[in-house]
């Protein structure tokens, strides 16, 4: 990337890509500059609820099985299917043992003699001679135990040999050796019954095993599988891991939202309505209740399976375990998360709203209606107290969703007006989808939408005033799932400098939380995540540290304050050119870029080779057929070639594109600087249903301009950018598509003042996002009178530091600061998150 430098005081900057970054200067000094920051101390702003910031639970990354939920046992049941997984098998980390050559044979069994309906398959020992088992080896490298704490075992069994057959339980690690006292378990009769028993840990290791072995001949049958730390979060029996649980409870959330995101609306269209022992049936929560062993287990949306062992139970006695209110979110009969499909059934739609009234009745009603009674035999007689609910997530197709969204809420609110009902704009922050589900809410005065965007640390950082001019007489803002797409301290910088802008706006968004909150480190099908976590160990990402530092300092309500902006130059929109495809074949031709004077600057009509454009290797299938460029692997995804000089600005690119085969249409790329950071025009994207302009900055993408343009396969298209400064025209066949002008200054410097009106301290809250130091005066008016002392909190580090299971070097420090008066100077260090908490007694 080019870039050049410009003085501005005594703060040096590099300007690139229009980006504002503060650096060094030439004697090695962090450079400094001076900012104002006038706060009306006395004045009021926005309220902010207590239940403002919460925490967004999705299996996704193992954060259930093997995460949250503390069974040490995988695949406890035997349920594992292709069909979660193309590796799974039902013995999926089940192992053949045996002890003193005992032989036998295993196999799992789906027949009559089931434990249940729902929980089909099971073990079946036949043993020939000696003792013969099988041994679980759990998740990530093993089990986990520790020295001197105790494991509650249990297991539905059965035999066939009258005598009984003796079972022995042990934990050892992969060689054998014993890591804790064995059990023995006498099995008798041919009926299921469950055994228990406790074994303590002797020796700690991260690699253990359960060995199941059994002696004297005939068939022994096994279900459900289980070895559980005695020691949850709260002692719940089925309970959750502490260190986990622990984590997210210090976060003080308002609220716990579950059980996804896509994980509830997504599947097959039979998925609605599948019976709940099959595979790829839609999150139901009627299948999470009620004894484990009587549970479903399903097809995880991504890509494993999911056993139900946190159902919806436990979620509500977690959230209330932290202090947080419970925010369930049900399927709408509409897929969303990329897929677009609609169920048009209207029994299955009755069906679905009558199980969500249900749903509110498990959760609120009294022990004497049906459900408020299966509540209470679960072991939670009070009601929960639930009073937000959302419908559906991230649909693309929003008239269709907002017909069934409709009929859920109207249904609800006819039995329990004083629920919320919260509805959604949508995948994207803009976009056409977003604009038709916003008029619909709108209309339909909705109280409540669920917004998502996932985009880069500069989108965060240009649109902090985003929630500015959101009308305040409109639905509410639910911020259901944000991040900047990574976990290093440079995004987490970018996101806390959005939150200042989320708490003045806390009369329009009123709750928030960034998302997902769990990753188990050797299954991750997601990034970013707050808390990293393998079987003996949990550390917090960065974000998760600046989430936790809002989260437990809001505040009662805003306090008016403005601050001075950064310096800023905008440069123009510079960068190379490029081609691409999308699960699609396509072909291109007379390419050519022209400067605006109408300098030739590259052509190409392929004539030749293609010596001139550079590929990545293993991104699809390109070559020069018949005097145009051919990517012809129609299952490839971003197949970028490039081609040019990364210092062009102001300039023309044209190219004929023709779609050959395949789902979308083309990707034609500029102002492109690397695979990571460029423009791109993507015609007939989505499945060839939307088209748009995209800009990716350090990997994440963020749409700038959207229609419903489709493409033709086998015609040709005539297409040209006109890059002018920062402002974009796009042309299709000779006719303007569209523009937009690209020149949001990425401000670094953001922040925000609370008052604690129980403590009576003012909150100051600083994010300074550059390398130079923020020297600022602090004027607080004179209506207050202020304490000399504030406690100070702050995270600092490099913008690329990341935490670790070894190292965190992006950690709170409290300090002291002395010099709190009505005008105060504070320097707030370069990259770092700063907080400020001193009394301010309002005068008179």
């Amino acid at each position: 990337m080019r870039s050049r430098s410009v003085r501005l005081g005594v703060l040096s900057l590099t300007i690139a890509a229009g980006v504002l970054v503060p650096v060094q200067t030439a004697s090695g000094q962090t450079p400094t500059t001076d900012y104002t920051l006038a706060v009306d101390a006395a004045g009021r702003g926005a309220t902010i609820d207590r239940s403002m910031y919460g925490v967004f639970f999705e299996d996704i990354n193992r954060a259930a099985d093997g995460g949250l939920y503390a069974e040490l046992v995988q695949n406890r049941s035997f349920e594992y299917d292709k069909a979660d997984n193309a590796s799974y098998t039902p013995l999926t980390s089940w192992a053949p043992t045996s002890l003193n050559g005992g032989t036998g044979t295993a196999t799992v069994a789906d027949d009559d003699r089931r434990l249940n309906e729902r929980n089909r398959r099971y073990l079946k020992l036949e043993l020939t001679r000696g003792e013969y088992g099988v041994a679980n080896s759990g998740y990530n490298s093993g089990i986990r135990v520790e020295k001197g704490k105790q494991y509650d075992f249990s297991v539905f069994a059965r035999t066939d040999r009258a005598a009984g057959t003796p079972l022995t339980v042990a934990v050892t690690d992969p060689a054998g050796k014993a890591l804790a006292d064995p059990l023995r378990v006498q099995v008798r009769g041919d009926g299921w019954v469950r055994y228990t028993g406790t074994v303590r840990a002797r020796e700690s290791s991260a690699l253990g095993r359960l060995a199941l072995t059994a002696s004297g001949g005939g068939t022994l049958r096994l279900d459900m599988v289980s070895l559980f730390p005695r020691e949850t979060y709260k002692n719940r029996p089925n309970g959750m891991r502490t260190d986990l649980a622990e984590k997210i409870a210090a976060l003080k959330p308002g609220f716990v939202r579950f059980p996804g995101g896509c994980l509830v609306n997504t599947g097959s269209h039979q998925g609605y309505e599948a019976p709940n022992w099959e595979r790829k049936r839609s999150y139901q929560w009627k299948d999470t209740i009620g004894p484990v062993e009587q549970r479903a287990t399903n097809a995880n949306f991504w890509g494993y399976n999911q056993s139900y062992g946190i159902g919806y139970y436990e979620y509500f006695q977690f959230s209330e375990d932290i202090g947080a209110m419970p925010l369930p979110v049900v399927p709408a009969l509409v897929t969303g998360c990329g897929q677009n499909k609609a169920t048009d059934d209207p029994a299955l739609l009755r069906r679905h709203i009558q199980d969500t009234l249900d749903l509110i009745e498990f959760a609120n009603g009294p022990v004497t209606s049906t459900w408020g009674k299966k509540r209470a035999e679960m072991g939670h007689p009070a009601p929960f107290n639930l009073t937000h609910l959302g419908v559906g997530n991230e649909e693309n197709l929003p008239d269709e969703f907002f017909t069934r969204f409709t009929e859920f809420r109207k249904a609800i609110a006819a039995k329990y007006p004083g629920i919320t009902v919260i509805s959604n704009s949508g995948p994207d922050d803009t976009g056409t989808t977003f604009d038709r589900l916003w008029d619909l809410n709108r209309n339909a005065k909705v109280s409540m939408v669920d917004e998502h965007y996932y985009n880069s640390p500069q989108w965060f950082l240009q649109n902090n005033q985003r929630y500015d001019s959101y009308d305040r007489n409109g639905p509410k803002v639910f911020l259901g799932e944000y991040a900047s797409l990574d976990n290093k301290f440079g995004n987490a910088l970018a996101e806390a400098a959005y939150m200042t802008g989320l708490e003045r706006n806390a009369d329009v968004v009123k709750l928030a939380s960034y998302a997902p909150l769990l990753a188990n480190t050797d299954y991750v099908q997601w990034k970013p995540d707050m808390i990293w976590f393998d079987n003996q160990r949990s550390w917090a990402s960065a974000s998760y540290e600046t989430q936790k530092l809002f989260m437990t300092n809001v505040g009662d309500h805003v306090v008016p304050s403005k601050a001075s902006a950064t310096p800023a130059t905008v440069a123009p929109i510079s960068g190379a050119i490029g081609l691409s495809t999308w699960a699609t074949s396509a072909a291109y031709d007379d390419v050519k870029v022209t400067s605006a004077d109408g300098a030739q600057l590259f052509a190409d009509d392929f004539s030749g080779d293609d010596s001139r454009w550079s590929k990545v290797a293993g991104r699809g299938s390109w070559a020069v057929s018949n005097g145009a460029y051919v990517q012809s692997d129609q299952a490839a995804e971003n197949t970028l070639v490039t081609a040019g000089d990364p210092s062009w600005s102001n300039y023309d690119f044209s190219v004929k594109a023709t779609k050959t085969g395949g789902k979308e249409g083309f990707l034609v790329a500029f102002g492109v600087k690397d695979t990571g950071n460029n423009y791109w025009w993507n015609l007939g994207g989505w499945n060839n249903t939307v088209s748009a302009v995209e800009k990716t900055e350090g990997g994440g993408k963020q749409t700038l301009l959207q229609n419903d343009t489709k493409i033709e396969t086998g015609r040709q298209y005539d297409l040209r950018v006109e890059v002018r400064g920062r402002q974009v025209t796009l042309f299709l066949d000779g006719q303007k598509w569209g523009s937009f002008t690209d020149d949001k200054v990425a401000e670094p410097f953001r922040q925000v003042v609370t008052r604690d009106v129980k403590t009576g301290e003012l909150v100051v809250k600083v994010v300074n996002a550059q390398a130079s130091a923020a020297r600022t005066r602090v004027d607080l008016g004179t209506r207050v009178q202020p304490g000399a002392t504030a406690r100070v909190t702050t995270l600092q580090g490099l913008p690329d530091d990341v935490n670790t299971a070894f190292t965190t070097p992006i950690a709170p420090r409290e300090t002291r600061f002395s010099g709190v008066s009505n005008t105060f100077t504070y320097t707030f260090p370069p990259n770092s998150v700063t907080f400020l908490r001193f009394p301010a007694r309002v005068r008179g």
